[in-house]
């Protein structure tokens, strides 16, 4: 199984969470999309598996600063199209592990989906 975490490599959270699979062991690739960009296809399948209320990260401060008028009537195809222009607003990390994502970081979560 090839896990990959998607992040942007100086978010804090990004930083706990790699500690936690490094100690543990778990090898993985890391997608920065900061600096690589993220799908459309990726995006839209991570929030019909979450919904985009999980994966839209709304207390963000990229999230904030948008106008009024772009966090109003916000649906999961607004909620992509705001997440592909400005990728720094989803929620991080999303650890995909083939059959599932993980999303945020909870150590008790990723012992549980990965042993530890």
């Amino acid at each position: 199984m090839t896990i990959t975490m998607y992040g942007i490599k100086n978010c804090d959270t990004i930083k706990k969470a790699r500690t936690w699979l490094d100690t543990h062991g778990v090898a993985y690739d890391f997608h920065d999309y900061k600096a690589s960009g993220i799908d459309a296809a990726t995006l839209r399948g991570w929030v019909e598996e979450h919904g985009w209320e999980v994966i839209l990260n709304r207390a963000g401060t990229t999230f904030r600063a948008l106008p009024e008028a772009d966090k109003q009537g916000i649906d999961a195809d607004k909620a992509i199209a705001l997440m592909l222009a400005n990728p720094s607003m989803i929620k991080r990390p999303v650890l995909d592990l083939g059959d599932r994502r993980l999303v945020g970081f909870k150590p008790d979560a990723y012992a549980a989906a990965l042993g530890g």
